[in-house]
């Protein structure tokens, strides 16, 4: 049972590590003068979008940090996946 245990939060953890890794590219991407029809600007937009998009729904409903120059519903998913593997996996 432990096996079973340790392999799908192996798998969780390194899932939970490239979704980081990949909101990371984005955010630098981002920054530079690149096409947004780039296919690469594209994949990153269609596998990290799903994940922001809930927390923002909530920022935007809630009217929180209108008018702000950067986007902080990106910041504060980062942080929550950063949460969620640091304590969600704790032997």
């Amino acid at each position: 049972m432990y096996q079973i245990y340790y392999v799908l939060s192996a798998t969780v953890s390194y899932l939970i590590t490239a979704v980081q890794f990949l909101m990371f590219a984005r955010a630098i991407l981002s920054w530079l003068p690149i096409d947004e029809d780039n296919p690469i600007v594209n994949f990153l937009y269609a596998v990290t979008e799903p994940v922001i998009m809930p927390v923002r729904a909530v920022i935007e409903r809630f009217g929180w940090f209108e008018g702000m120059p950067i986007d902080m519903s990106f910041f504060f998913t980062f942080i929550l996946i950063s949460l969620l593997q640091t304590f969600a996996f704790l032997d």
